[in-house]
């Protein structure tokens, strides 16, 4: 028998609705249009992401920079608000990856389950006056919560954390998952891309180059002086003045600042972290295809120094963090610095596992 011209038209909007939103996101079990499992022809072959915090204003531009890349079939986004609206308005999109939204706690292990890797960009941002650790309070709570959900839904993906503070948010979230019996160091990785952007733009500007040409090492951690740029080992290489080394590393270090107040209250970094998060996303995507030499600064798991976690170059792979590099020469000025962001920093990492073993 054929099927009613109805019952047709029912399906057709079934499967429409299905990339918006997830199973009962607007219908209840007694909706007489039920969601069906949906997959975009076309859609090409590639991975799986999770956004966390999609709603935000990080969040939403990441996930519209997600939606258009290429190794990305599947894009979940989650918030607990406004979810509904920003998946309307990045499925519309002409891009292969089919995008579903989440909305609330109810549909968060939902969201999570079966993805390669999840991007964190949830919390509160920085305003006027606020340093990271302002944020603490609010932002941790909310990465513990998250981080149980995906020690329990997804504990082999990849797990990019954006939430500020990250020197304390990394710590908590490797605390939630040894308590799960689920903690990879090489799987969880502290975003600290931004600082590496920053960088290669602020040094392109003083040598009067192209910034895709620079490249800046940045280590230590992803706050005020942990943020070490190694101007020694900028490539290609190039020599500054006192003076020049100065003025760049003490604007990398206070970017975020810079934005914060250029914005007087309406916000932070979004547009660029937001950026910065999905060119390393795309790094943690080409290694899990399984390009070979994608090398990323990321706050990590390490032994570089003698803390637990610390931002240095990284080799991305099919696990994850698959090699971990020394620093390399310093010059005087740098281990100076060094030695004043890792005073900071072990306070920070301290604060972040005391937050999860209390």
């Amino acid at each position: 028998m054929q099927p009613s011209s109805g019952e047709n038209v029912n399906q057709r909007i079934a499967r429409i609705s299905a990339h918006l939103d997830p199973p009962n996101l607007h219908m209840d079990n007694t909706a007489s249009v039920s969601r069906l499992n949906c997959r975009a022809k076309g859609a090409a072959a590639g991975f799986r992401v999770a956004v966390l915090g999609a709603a935000g204003g990080i969040g939403q531009p990441l996930a519209m920079l997600m939606k258009m890349n290429p190794l990305v079939s599947v894009l979940h986004l989650y918030d607990v608000v406004n979810t509904p609206g920003v998946t309307s308005d990045i499925s519309h999109m002409d891009t292969g990856a089919v995008v579903r939204g989440f909305l609330g706690q109810q549909q968060l292990e939902e969201a999570l389950t079966g993805v390669d890797l999840v991007i964190i960009p949830a919390g509160v941002p920085r305003k006027p006056g606020m340093t990271r650790d302002d944020l603490f309070n609010i932002n941790a709570g909310i990465v513990r919560t998250l981080s149980e959900a995906i020690a329990k839904c997804c504990p082999n993906a990849i797990v990019n954390v954006i939430s500020n503070p990250v020197n304390s948010t990394v710590p908590i979230a490797a605390e939630v998952f040894k308590k799960a019996g689920t903690f990879d160091p090489k799987k969880l990785l502290g975003v600290t891309m931004l600082d590496v952007v920053r960088a290669n733009t602020f040094v392109a500007e003083v040598l009067g180059l192209d910034p895709r040409d620079v490249n800046v090492p940045v280590v230590g951690g992803h706050a005020g002086v942990t943020i070490l740029p190694l101007l020694s080992q900028v490539k290609p290489p190039c020599s500054f003045t006192p003076k020049e080394v100065d003025y760049l590393t003490h604007r990398i270090q206070n970017g975020g600042t810079e934005v914060v107040e250029a914005k007087a209250g309406a916000g932070s970094a979004t547009l660029s972290m937001a950026y910065a998060a999905v060119k390393f996303a795309d790094a943690c995507l080409r290694g899990l295809r399984g390009d070979a030499s994608v090398v990323e600064c990321a706050f990590v798991a390490s032994q570089v120094t003698e803390l637990p976690f610390f931002a240095s170059k990284v080799r991305l792979g099919r696990i994850g963090v698959e090699e971990i590099y020394p620093l390399g020469p310093l010059n005087e000025y740098e281990r100076a610095g060094l030695e004043k962001a890792k005073k900071e920093l072990e306070s920070s990492i301290q604060k972040g596992v005391s937050f999860v073993r209390k």
